[in-house]
């Protein structure tokens, strides 16, 4: 994937691509977890998608991927990118800014209640970019990104736990 037009950006060429095994960030519960991964085949041609084939430090209860209750992560992009039309020759302005959207989506089969089978959590994470901000603000756009994840992995465990007991 391609992020940025500056002299200094070119050689900046990032993808998805996880190193195995994945540091885990911080739950109740969970003692130094990591995931081993491997490359799964994502749902559409457009997505990358990791299974989990171990589990590693202390996880009582958590399962890694199977066919009945599947532990992946998919990172999406959009499958034609958006460019950002011309201006309006008056005044100037773009007066329709599209969106390219990418998704990180992870999957994990949970049990709703003793005894019964499986059935698949989603979190998904949308990130709408404006098009043309990859390259004209391409700094704030990763600012952003970087603010995000940072406050995910921040507070993993809080949110892990007001998912749990309902109480923020």
């Amino acid at each position: 994937m391609y992020f940025g037009r500056n002299a200094d950006e070119r050689d900046t060429i990032v993808s998805y691509a996880l190193t195995s095994p994945v540091t885990g960030a911080a739950q109740t519960g969970l003692t130094s977890p990591t995931y081993t991964v491997a490359l799964d085949s994502a749902p559409d041609s457009n997505g990358k998608q990791y299974a989990v084939t171990a589990l590693g430090g202390t996880q009582t209860g958590v399962t890694a991927s199977s066919v009945s209750s599947p532990f992946t992560v998919t990172f999406v992009k959009p499958k034609v990118f958006k460019a950002l039309g011309k201006a309006n020759p008056t005044t100037g302005l773009i007066s329709n800014v599209p969106r390219n959207i990418f998704n990180l989506n992870t999957r994990h089969g949970v049990i709703p209640l003793a005894g019964q089978p499986s059935t698949n959590m989603i979190i998904r994470t949308i990130i709408e970019v404006p098009a043309g901000a990859d390259t004209a603000d391409a700094a704030n756009v990763r600012a952003a990104l970087s603010l995000h994840f940072g406050v995910a992995a921040q507070v993993s465990s809080g949110i892990g736990d007001t998912i749990v007991s309902g109480v923020m």
